[in-house]
């Protein structure tokens, strides 16, 4: 960064992400339902631009570096929808019924 350019921009993107920070923390803390997981990747893919444009100045570079930056995002996504097909196929996980007086627990380890 050149000595001449304003450092402002970079203070408010700052600025923004500790918003965007207590704002994913904010709703975190209510439960939504279904909504939560859509709510925090909106929030982490605004984060993640304003670093990738703002922070690592790929905004300022040729077209190259645009090419390679959409790569790395095209791959996030895919390893996001890896993980989403997964999570969404195994089911719904049943947890273990409590100790009875007929079937005790047993100890993990004799």
């Amino acid at each position: 960064m050149n000595s001449k350019e304003s450092r402002k921009p970079l203070f408010i993107v700052w600025a923004a992400l500790m918003l965007l920070l207590f704002l994913t923390w904010g709703f975190a803390r209510f439960d939504l339902g279904a909504a939560n997981t859509p709510i925090a990747l909106m929030i982490s893919g605004l984060k993640m631009s304003l670093v990738i444009l703002i922070f690592m100045e790929v905004r300022k570079h040729s077209h190259s570096v645009w090419i390679f930056a959409a790569a790395g995002f095209f791959w996030f996504l895919i390893m996001v929808a890896l993980t989403s097909s997964d999570y969404i196929t195994r089911g719904r996980v049943r947890s273990a019924s409590p100790p009875t007086a007929d079937y005790p627990a047993q100890p993990l380890v004799k």
